[in-house]
């Protein structure tokens, strides 16, 4: 059994699914070359062709077997148009496939009738290449469109179909869709996590890469969470289920980018509009076209003039100009490990010129630690003795140095007659030593003195200072404080570079938010501010004037994410379905910000160039289509219009493509 069948269900129907093309890349690519062979006897066989290349062929029958060449190929290679025709007349929405089916309905019809009326000269030739030429164009355009959904597929591809699960200390295999949560299961080195769970016992290094974007494998270990489809290295991991099916991380991140890639787009509203423009422009110009000239006299050039005019003027690239770049965008951030929920908020996020961060959780790391140490004595010796200690209590403060002192390499030695001073700290014996640690309410209760000035400083920083002393003396203090995320100072030294301004919300007091700000260059902050009042802040930055981008964990900032113009969700991890935040950030990086704000220009740009691609030709090439520069001898047929309009569609395709060399690196990288 499948397990991409039964926990996958959103990638069902999305292989060849495009809001382009119904019809999949293989039937595109047979109608094309059916029809290519079947216009080479057309073209040998046509009057026009003969002429121009100076020679003769003539055949029994020749008009009717020309007729019937181009039945077939009118039948089966313009059927897609004229089923698109069909379909979008009933939904009262002309747009490019009636267009074309028009087109060559005219051309068709007009030269079938020059095989029993004496109404002027056919161009059956005209009609099989047109209809060439359009074919071509969809099947480049399905393959390219093809591209950028398969992309999530590739995502789907990493997920295993088999599980090791743990029954009784026995290990059975079965398909990864039986999963339940709870299941114990057991990944062996080189294999894939099968499903989001929690490592129960082992370690190893996991390479989560395709899944978000991290390039360096992650150290794994007892009580840290695996992403479903992550590879294994070189340890044993027992892991324990937590997530399956929908809940799983890659289904959101399927379903997220999917959304993106469905939702609307401001740049696509405009094209839309333009389609829609280009249509009733391309049915007045031809109307008018062809009572010109048929006025003048010429009633087949006068049809011609106006199918060219209808050929030229489909605005087929236009229809896949936003499209594939949205296609293609939200493939690329999603493989980097930023998901895009809604694509009006990415292209504001170009013109965002003020960002705020949450501090905790966000610029720090939510998690109490050590960050400044002062000795007195050896500092192994001061380890060893805090450690001995603080190894007996549950405090937040006491985990911290104990986990700065493992960090260090100094494993706690034992300790004797431990007791708790509640509100102070604690004291205990340690090789034959009276230890005590605590805060200043401690040195104060023991009547001893500590003026040095490094000390006061970390504590006008907002830091917390926590004493250890030794048989009455100070032997050293430590600074503990949420610690500040590595990536934060580049974050804002980036965004700061290009003219962003950067400010920082917290609940901190003065002293804490000052500290922070001051370590990393930030511009300006709030501080003590109530989850409820963030919003209020984001508010006052819009009424200066601001385009603001809100930055937080999503959970108590899901106000101020709303309220942002641009809300961005960072610490999601594998939890990505962040309802107030319009892109996550699942790297936890607070630089995926400034990468986010650069691909957004980069997208918006190829946007507004394929726009140009697409309709832009259109201003030069109708004019010329209606026969105005007939008298100087400048004509264009409807199979040269066929082509610079599938060169638009090529075109618009191949620049969509580009976007895949913009890596999401950092401004300097």
């Amino acid at each position: 059994m499948d397990h991409r069948s039964h926990d996958m269900p959103e990638m069902q129907g999305m292989k060849h699914k495009t809001p382009m093309h119904k019809m999949d890349t293989k039937t595109l690519k047979t109608r094309f070359f059916v029809c290519l062979i079947l216009t080479l006897p057309v073209l040998a066989l046509s009057e026009a062709i003969q002429t121009w290349f100076r020679f003769s062929l003539t055949v029994p029958y020749q008009p009717y077997i020309l007729l019937l060449l181009a039945i077939i190929i009118y039948g089966y290679g313009g059927w897609p148009f004229l089923a698109g025709l069909t379909q979008e007349l009933r939904a009262l929405k002309p747009g490019m496939m009636t267009l074309v089916g028009t087109a060559i309905s005219v051309a068709f019809f007009f030269s079938a009738a020059t095989v029993f009326f004496p109404v002027g000269s056919d161009f059956f030739w005209e009609l099989a290449t047109l209809i060439d030429v359009m074919l071509l164009g969809h099947w480049l355009e399905a393959r390219s469109v093809l591209g950028a959904s398969m992309a999530l597929e590739e995502l789907v591809k990493v997920m295993p179909t088999t599980a090791h699960v743990i029954v009784d200390d026995k290990v059975v295999d079965m398909p990864v869709s039986h999963l339940q949560v709870g299941s114990l299961v057991l990944v062996r080195p080189g294999e894939k996590v099968p499903s989001d769970g929690i490592v129960v016992e082992g370690e190893s290094f996991v390479n989560e890469a395709l899944l978000t974007g991290e390039s360096k494998p992650v150290h794994k270990q007892a009580s840290d969470k695996v992403i479903g489809g992550a590879v294994n290295g070189d340890g044993v991991l027992k892991t324990r289920i937590e997530k399956t099916g929908k809940e799983t991380y890659l289904s959101q991140v399927v379903a997220l980018v999917r959304q993106a890639q469905e939702s609307r787009s401001r740049t696509q509203d405009l094209a839309d509009r333009a389609a829609a423009l280009l249509f009733y422009v391309a049915v007045a110009v031809g109307i008018v076209t062809y009572v010109v000239w048929a006025v003048l006299g010429n009633v087949q050039f006068a049809l011609t003039r106006s199918v060219t005019v209808l050929v030229i003027a489909c605005p087929h690239a236009l229809g896949l100009a936003i499209p594939l770049v949205v296609a293609l965008s939200t493939s690329i951030t999603a493989k980097s490990g930023i998901l895009i929920r809604d694509r009006k908020s990415f292209e504001e996020v170009k013109d965002v010129n003020a960002v705020v961060f949450d501090k905790t959780g966000t610029l720090t790391m939510g998690q109490f630690g050590v960050t400044d140490i002062i000795s007195y004595v050896p500092e192994e010796d001061l380890l060893k003795w805090s450690a001995a200690v603080e190894q007996n209590s549950e405090h937040i403060i006491a985990k911290a140095i104990i986990e700065y002192a493992k960090v260090r390499g100094i494993q706690p030695i034992k300790s004797t007659e431990f007791q708790a001073i509640p509100g102070k700290g604690a004291k205990a014996k340690v090789g034959g030593k009276e230890v005590y640690v605590g805060g200043p309410s401690l040195l104060k209760q023991e009547g001893i003195q500590n003026e040095d000035e490094k000390v006061a400083a970390l504590q006008k920083a907002g830091k917390t200072v926590i004493y250890t002393i030794v048989d009455g003396t100070v032997a050293g203090a430590f600074a503990l404080a949420d610690s500040i995320r590595e990536e934060s100072r580049m974050a804002v030294r980036e965004l700061q570079e290009r003219g962003v301004k950067v400010y920082m919300l917290t609940g901190d007091a003065e002293e804490v938010a000052h500290g922070v700000a001051e370590e990393l260059g930030i511009d300006e902050y709030f501080a003590g501010v109530l989850p409820d009042q963030k919003a209020q802040k984001i508010s006052a930055l819009k009424r200066q004037g601001f385009r603001v981008a809100m930055v937080g964990d999503g959970i108590n900032d899901a106000p101020a994410l709303v309220t942002a113009d641009v809300g961005i969700a960072i610490g999601a991890g594998t939890d990505v379905a962040i309802e107030s935040a319009d892109i996550i950030l699942v790297k936890s990086n607070p630089r995926d910000v400034a990468k986010v704000t650069a691909f957004s220009k980069q997208t918006y740009s190829k946007m507004v160039q394929n726009l140009w691609w697409a309709a832009g030709y259109n201003i030069f090439a109708i004019p010329l289509a209606a026969g105005v520069l007939t008298s100087v001898g400048i004509v264009i047929d409807p199979a040269v219009g066929a082509i610079l309009m599938s060169l638009s569609t090529v075109l618009v395709a191949v620049n969509s493509q580009t976007l895949r060399r913009h890596k999401l690196t950092s401004p300097e990288a």
